[in-house]
C-alpha cells in the first residue's frame, strides 16, 4: 500500500515538473522570439511611439546643357522652425521676428501659439536673413538645412527645363519628365514624445541629410538657345504678334539644340504666370501648317513614282473648282513644273498631286513622316496632332496643301529633318546623358532611327526644289543667307476660330521652315509666328527670324560659307489673294482679302514693310526688288495695273 502511494507521488512530481518545465521553455522561447527575432521590428515600433519624424526637402540633381552649363541646380538654404512649447514670450518673439522675416506679427503669433512641439516659420531663408535670426539666439527658434531649386539663367530654356513645386516635385518640362531620376532622397529631423504621445522636445541635429539625385545633361546648347529666343522675341515684337515658337534640331541625329517659346517666363517665380505662358507650345500645341506641308506631299509623290520632277501641271490660272468648293492660288499660273509648285506655293498644283497620289498612298507616306502620332520627344504633354483617317474629294485636296490637318512644331521639324538627312526619320530627343552625383555615366542616349521614309534620291530632288523658295522670285527670299545654300518653305495658314469653328477671317499663323547648309545639312530650323498683325505672310514675319537664327548658329558652330557671297539684293515676290467667297479655300501663303483698287498707288519713299501693308490692304500683287525705301516703280502712280507687262517696285538704301 505504501509502495503504491510512493509510486503515485513520484508520478505527480514528474507531471508537475514537466508542466513547469514546459512553461519555462515557453517563456524562454517567447523571450528569444521577442529579444532576438523581433528586436529590430520592436525597436522601430517603440521609436514610432516616442519619436516623430519631420521630413526635409530632398536635393535634386542638376540639369546641364551639352557644354556643362548649369540650367537648374539645388542650393542649400536654412529654413526657420519653432518649438512653441519652449517659447514663453510669444508676443515678444513675434515682434522681433516679424520685421526681419517680413511676416505680419499677428500671423507669427498664431504660428507660435499652436499646441505643438514643432512648426515651420519660414522656409528657405536668404543667408543674410538666416544669419540675423541665428545671432539673436531666441529660445525655441531653430534652423534646419534644406534644398531649394534655382534656375541661374532665369528665362533661358525655361519651357524645356520646367520647374518644381515646394515639395519639390517636378511640375513641367525635364523636371517633370525625369522627376524620379532627378529627385534625391529625403532627409529628416526627429522630435521626442512623452508616454501620452505629446511632443516634448526636438533634437538639435538633423538625423539624416537629404542626398542629391542624378545629374541630367541635355542636348540643348545654351548659346544656340539664346540666339533662338532673341530672334524669336524680335520677330514677335516686330509683327505685333500674339506669340511664337522656334526650334533648332540637328538634322542628322534628331538632337534638339534649341526650343524657344515667346512669351517666356522665369521658373524661379513661375506662380506669377498664367498656365498658357507655362506651357511648352512647341510640343503641346498643334496647328494647321499651311503651305509648309506641300513639301511632304510632293516628296511622297516623287518617292512613290507617281510624279517626276519634269512633270507639268495645269494650275487653272489660279481658280480650281472641286466638289462645289473653290481652291485659289494667289499667283495665277497656267502651267507649273513640280519645282515651281513649291517655289510659287501653288495650292492647285499640290491638290492635283494629292489626287494623283490617292488617299491610301498619301496617308501612308504622311504617317510615315510622323504626322498623326507622337514623335516620342522626352517631354511631357506631347500633342499627336490630327491627320484624318479617310480623305475623300475636298479633304484629299486640302490636306495636300496643309489645310484640315494639324501638327506640332516638333513633328514638323522632325519630318523636315528626314528630307534634310536623306530620308531617315529620327526620334527627336533632349537628354543626352544621366550621371550619378559622382559624375559617373549611368545612362547614355544615342540617335535613334525610327524608319526610312523616302529614298536619298527623292530627298535630294526635294531639297533642290526647296532651294528655289529662297532664290530669285521665291516666297522666302528673306531667309536667304550669303555664303550658304538654304532649303526652305514659307507658310501662312488660317486659324480656326474656337467659337465659330470656322476659319477666322483675320487670324493667321506665319511660318518658315528649312535647313542649312542645304548641300550638307547641319541644322533644321522652324519659326512659327502666331497671329501677326499687319503683314501676315510667313516669308515676311518668320523668314527673317529663321535667317537670324541660322546665321548666328552657323557662325557659333564654326561652319564656314561654301558658296560665293553676294551683296546684291534679291527680288521678293509679295503675295495677295484674289476675290474669295464663302466656298473659297485660301492659299497657305496668302490672305482672304477682297481685291481693291487696280490703280498703282504712289509708293515712293515708303519702307518695304509699309509697301507690303498697302499691297495687302488693296489686294494687289507687285514684284519687289532691292532693299531700303521705294525709289522707283512701274507703272507710275495713278496708272492701271492690269494689262501692264510688268509691275514692280525698286528699293534703294536711304541717304
Amino acid at each position: 500500500m505504501k509502495d503504491e502511494r510512493e509510486k503515485w507521488a513520484r508520478v505527480r512530481i514528474i507531471m508537475i515538473g514537466t508542466v513547469f518545465g514546459l512553461l519555462f521553455l515557453n517563456v524562454v522561447g517567447r523571450a528569444f522570439y521577442l529579444q532576438i527575432l523581433q528586436h529590430e521590428y520592436l525597436v522601430k515600433k517603440a521609436d514610432k511611439q516616442h519619436q516623430h519624424k519631420v521630413d526635409l526637402t530632398p536635393a535634386r540633381g542638376s540639369i546641364l546643357d551639352c557644354n556643362g552649363t548649369t540650367l537648374a541646380e539645388s542650393i542649400h538654404m536654412d529654413s526657420c522652425y519653432a518649438e512653441p512649447r519652449r517659447i514663453k514670450d510669444v508676443d515678444g518673439t513675434a515682434g522681433v521676428l516679424a520685421p526681419i522675416l517680413g511676416i505680419p506679427k499677428g500671423e507669427l503669433i498664431d504660428r507660435l501659439s499652436v499646441n505643438k512641439s514643432f512648426t515651420w516659420i519660414e522656409r528657405w531663408l536668404a543667408p543674410e536673413v538666416a544669419l540675423r535670426v541665428k545671432n539673436m539666439k531666441l529660445p525655441g527658434i531653430g534652423f534646419a538645412p534644406e534644398s531649394k531649386r534655382f534656375y541661374p539663367n532665369m528665362e533661358i530654356a525655361a519651357h524645356v527645363v520646367g520647374f518644381t513645386g515646394r515639395d519639390p516635385n517636378g511640375l513641367e518640362g525635364i523636371e517633370l519628365k525625369y522627376d524620379s531620376t532627378i529627385l534625391g532622397n529625403t532627409g529628416y529631423m526627429i522630435t521626442e514624445r512623452d508616454a501620452l504621445g505629446r511632443n516634448i522636445a526636438i533634437k538639435a541635429t538633423v538625423i539624416k541629410d537629404s542626398s542629391p539625385g542624378k545629374i541630367v545633361i541635355l542636348t540643348l546648347d545654351k548659346t544656340i538657345q539664346f540666339i533662338a529666343e532673341k530672334e524669336l522675341a524680335k520677330a514677335v515684337a516686330e509683327s505685333n504678334a500674339k506669340g511664337g515658337m522656334a526650334l533648332v534640331m540637328e538634322s542628322e541625329t534628331g538632337k534638339v539644340l534649341a526650343m524657344a517659346n515667346y512669351p517666356t517666363f522665369n521658373p524661379n517665380a513661375y506662380s506669377r504666370y498664367s498656365l498658357a505662358q507655362l506651357r511648352n507650345h512647341v510640343v503641346t500645341d498643334s496647328f494647321e501648317p499651311g503651305s509648309t506641308f506641300k513639301v511632304f506631299t510632293i516628296a511622297a509623290a516623287l518617292d512613290s513614282g507617281i510624279i517626276k520632277p519634269a512633270d507639268v501641271y495645269n494650275c487653272e490660272n489660279g481658280v480650281y473648282r472641286v466638289a462645289g468648293r473653290t481652291i485659289h492660288d494667289d499667283h495665277p499660273h497656267s502651267r507649273l513644273t513640280i519645282s515651281e509648285i513649291i517655289k510659287y506655293s501653288s495650292n492647285i498644283g499640290a491638290a492635283k498631286i494629292g489626287f494623283k497620289m490617292g488617299e491610301e498612298r498619301l496617308s501612308s507616306y504622311l504617317r510615315n513622316f510622323g504626322f498623326g502620332g507622337r514623335t516620342g520627344i522626352d517631354l511631357p504633354g506631347e500633342s499627336p496632332g490630327n491627320l484624318k483617317k479617310h480623305m475623300y474629294g475636298i479633304d484629299l485636296a486640302t490636306t495636300s496643301f496643309g489645310q484640315g490637318v494639324s501638327l506640332s512644331t516638333i513633328q514638323l521639324v522632325s519630318a523636315l529633318s528626314a528630307v534634310a538627312n536623306g530620308g531617315n526619320l529620327m526620334r527627336p530627343y533632349l537628354v543626352e546623358q544621366i550621371l550619378d552625383d559622382n559624375g559617373k555615366v549611368v545612362q547614355k542616349f544615342e540617335p535613334q532611327l525610327v524608319r526610312r521614309v523616302i529614298s536619298q534620291d527623292t530627298a535630294q530632288k526635294v531639297t533642290k526644289m526647296m532651294e528655289t523658295v529662297t532664290g530669285d522670285g521665291g516666297t522666302g527670299t528673306k531667309a536667304a543667307l550669303d555664303g550658304f545654300r538654304v532649303a526652305g518653305k514659307t507658310g501662312t495658314a488660317q486659324k480656326v476660330d474656337p467659337v465659330t469653328r470656322a476659319y477666322s477671317p483675320s487670324k493667321r499663323i506665319g511660318s518658315f521652315v528649312g535647313f542649312v547648309p542645304s548641300d550638307k545639312p547641319k541644322l533644321t530650323i522652324a519659326v512659327i509666328i502666331d497671329e501677326p498683325q499687319g503683314v501676315k505672310y510667313g516669308g515676311v514675319v518668320a523668314a527673317p527670324a529663321f535667317r537670324g537664327i541660322a546665321q548666328n548658329a552657323l557662325a557659333y558652330l564654326k561652319i564656314l560659307p561654301n558658296v560665293p557671297t553676294t551683296a546684291a539684293a534679291k527680288p521678293v515676290e509679295a503675295k495677295a489673294v484674289p476675290a474669295s467667297n464663302d466656298e473659297s479655300l485660301s492659299d497657305g501663303d496668302s490672305e482672304d482679302i477682297p481685291v481693291g483698287s487696280e490703280v498703282m498707288p504712289n509708293f515712293r519713299g515708303m519702307s518695304m514693310r509699309r509697301v507690303l501693308q498697302v499691297m495687302e490692304k488693296r489686294g494687289i500683287n507687285i514684284r519687289l526688288l532691292g532693299s531700303g525705301r521705294a525709289a522707283e516703280q512701274s507703272p507710275p502712280p495713278g496708272h492701271k495695273i492690269r494689262g501692264v507687262g510688268e509691275v514692280w517696285i525698286k528699293f534703294a538704301p536711304s541717304a
